[in-house]
């Protein structure tokens, strides 16, 4: 149906669905020259600044991985996630989401929990990285890996390695925790199995364990 030209008369060769299609068309280019301009605008202030400035070529980086130092050549756009499962082979962090969405990627920095897909491999500096591999000691399980396979917390296993993660950090920061507390640590990590109950049962067992 043409659309009136202010005059009370339909207007020429232009329907309504014509109208909606170029504004929408105009809006999107607005919003990629202004998203365009403000990467270029970010770009001018940090050579202005000073700051170095890398890419695309990978550049070397050293990270302190379940406590030895590992050089590598990365390229800036690469993960942490992506370094540490391809580089570096430690392929016990998984990527699912790939977006911060469900926690299977998390990896300790510094002692707190990050999910590591959502963090460049170039911005960990000097910070200290542990994953699933290095909970272990010595050959000898986290008391938390020992209590997941003793209380059946894992299914598929795909996310047990971030699910493990955050509930020995939670032990680290509260010895005696409550099921919420459990709770509160899993909050955001998806278990397409629904294993959570075991998850909490088995946590809470391995803060036993860590006291006797």
């Amino acid at each position: 149906m043409p659309i009136s030209d202010g005059s009370g008369h339909p207007g020429q060769g232009l329907s309504r669905r014509s109208f909606l299609r170029a504004s929408a068309l105009t809006a999107a280019g607005v919003t990629v020259i202004e998203a365009a301009s403000a990467i270029i605008g970010q770009a001018e202030a940090a050579e202005r600044s000073g700051q170095p400035v890398v890419g695309p070529e990978p550049v070397p980086i050293t990270l302190k991985i379940n406590g030895a130092t590992r050089t590598l050549q990365v390229e800036p756009r690469m993960t942490l996630a992506e370094a540490l499962r391809g580089i570096l082979g430690l392929t016990g962090t998984k990527i699912a989401c790939n977006r911060g969405a469900c926690s299977a990627c998390t990896v300790w920095l510094d002692g707190v929990t990050v999910c590591s897909c959502m963090m460049l491999a170039i911005e960990v500096g000097t910070r200290s990285v542990t994953t699933i591999e290095g909970l272990a000691n010595n050959g000898q399980l986290h008391p938390v890996q020992a209590a997941f396979i003793e209380h059946d917390a894992l299914q598929c296993g795909f996310c047990t390695p971030g699910m493990v993660m955050s509930c020995a950090a939670l032990l680290e920061r509260t010895p005696d925790p409550t099921a919420e507390d459990v709770q509160g640590a899993i909050n955001g990590h998806f278990c397409r199995c629904g294993t959570y109950p075991h998850v909490i049962a088995a946590t809470l067992a391995a803060a036993k364990a860590r006291k006797a």
